[in-house]
């Protein structure tokens, strides 16, 4: 008798997997990477590459996850019938850990820059100005907050727990972005800015350092490659056609970057419009931390009352894309604890975040030597090569007539499909050729 959790609803396996591949990758790094690699240029080949290399692979974890119904170590345990597929999954828990610890610590900034806000409404500056200190005591209680956000959520379980709050996170990310946007649009110096961001430059289109980024930025934004995926489709109905969900989740995941580069492209122009520096000095749109939290929050400051509420709006959406995908990542170690290990699911779940959080402590008190050196050890170089091992996975090792078979439980034509025709052969021979160029070129 199974004790695994099924997802309940179609929707609310699309809204738990949008959020999980719904992160800062998106609403940080998507908008950042538009202001550093050319505007449209980039938007335009992300685009492309989302579907022409994330896709793919999207798929073969959801394939792997619902086939075996399986924590990541014995899903691939399964797949290839030995160590080597289980050694895959640990390698991708220890990832996964790796990177929660370091985004935990994101999102606790998220959280901090969040309460600033109300602080500065109600009109305690002291502890205003304390929580925009970048202080190790403001840095490990608000990063502990936040994985205890995660642990609260988790520990329900699939339904109760990732299902109920991925319906209610994902629809307010998606309002508060629209709110936002119609706002922003209203400010002067904001159609610069969609200028920017829509007209592309096509000289720059075929650009290998945009083609590596792009690559780059549709890989991660749906967090590939660590089992995020993989666990999520272990927990989908053996009735859906997986195919078309994958899509739904990867259109949706595309959707909040675009949507969120709507929005911060045209605010960075108002903020020049209002004075606000937001190129650096070799003519480059600011990006990454410094656009996030000096760039933005600068801009709020020009508004004005409406700037409080505007900033506790921006960083709640910051906080709630953070929170989407820190539960799926919390997730993959902890279903392995509890299906390999037999602990009960609380326990794992308090284990597995206590670690991690100690973790994010030992970053925070190292964090000039630890927190780019463990972003680049898993975004940049672990990452890739995680996903580069699911192609060869369900392409070279997984028999064929398996995956047929998987497919045709949610699709009895699946044979015949236009899907069917193109993915096997393109997961096995054109998926690890983009991935090991897009590795090359990143050394």
């Amino acid at each position: 008798m199974t004790t695994r959790g099924v997802f309940s609803s179609r929707l609310g396996f699309i809204l738990a997997a949008s959020g999980s591949a719904v992160g800062l990758g998106n609403v940080w790094g998507f908008p950042s990477q538009v202001a550093s690699n050319g505007g449209a240029a980039f938007v335009l080949m992300y685009l492309i590459l989302a579907f022409v290399l994330a896709y793919p692979v999207l798929m073969a974890e959801l394939l792997i996850g619902r086939a075996t119904e399986s924590n990541v170590v014995d899903a691939l345990g399964k797949v290839s019938n030995g160590k080597s597929g289980r050694w895959v999954g640990m390698w991708g828990i220890a990832t996964v850990s790796l990177i929660l610890a370091f985004y935990g610590i994101v999102g606790g900034w998220m959280l901090a820059y969040t309460v600033e806000a109300v602080a500065s409404f109600v009109g305690f500056d002291q502890l205003s100005q304390w929580l925009l200190g970048s202080s190790i005591y403001r840095n490990i209680l608000f990063c502990g907050i936040f994985m205890l956000l995660t642990v609260g959520i988790v520990s329900g379980g699939v339904v109760n727990g990732i299902e109920r709050w991925s319906v209610r996170l994902m629809p307010t990310l998606f309002v508060l972005m629209l709110l936002l946007f119609a706002y922003v649009m209203t400010q002067q110096g904001a159609l610069t800015g969609l200028k920017v961001y829509l007209l592309p430059d096509f000289a720059e289109v075929l650009n290998p350092q945009l083609l590596i980024s792009a690559m780059g930025q549709a890989f991660f934004s749906m967090s590939l490659g660590v089992g995020t995926m993989l666990i999520y489709g272990s927990y989908v109905s053996h009735k859906e056609n997986l195919p078309k969900l994958g899509a739904s989740v990867a259109l949706v995941d595309i959707g909040v970057a675009v949507l969120a580069g709507l929005l911060i492209i045209p605010a960075m122009y108002v903020a020049l419009h209002n004075g606000v520096q937001i190129f650096a000095e070799n003519g480059e749109l600011l990006a990454g931390d410094t656009l996030i939290f000096t760039v933005l929050p600068a801009l709020f400051a020009t508004m004005g009352a409406a700037g409080l509420i505007i900033a506790f709006a921006f960083f709640l959406l910051m906080s709630i894309a953070a929170l989407t995908s820190s539960i799926s990542m919390l997730e993959v170690p902890v279903s392995y604890v509890v299906e390999n290990r037999k602990v009960a699911r609380n326990k794992a779940v308090w284990l597995i975040a206590a670690i991690i959080f100690s973790l994010s402590t030992l970053i925070l008190f190292n964090f000039d030597t630890l927190f780019g050196f463990v972003i680049a050890l898993t975004t940049r170089y672990s990452q890739p090569l995680l996903g580069l091992m699911l192609c060869i996975f369900a392409g070279w090792i997984w028999h064929r007539n398996s995956i047929l078979a998987e497919l045709k439980k949610g699709d009895a034509q699946a044979e015949h499909s236009l899907f069917w025709r193109i993915w096997p052969w393109y997961v096995k021979f054109v998926c690890p050729v983009i991935i090991l160029l897009m590795f090359y070129r990143s050394l």
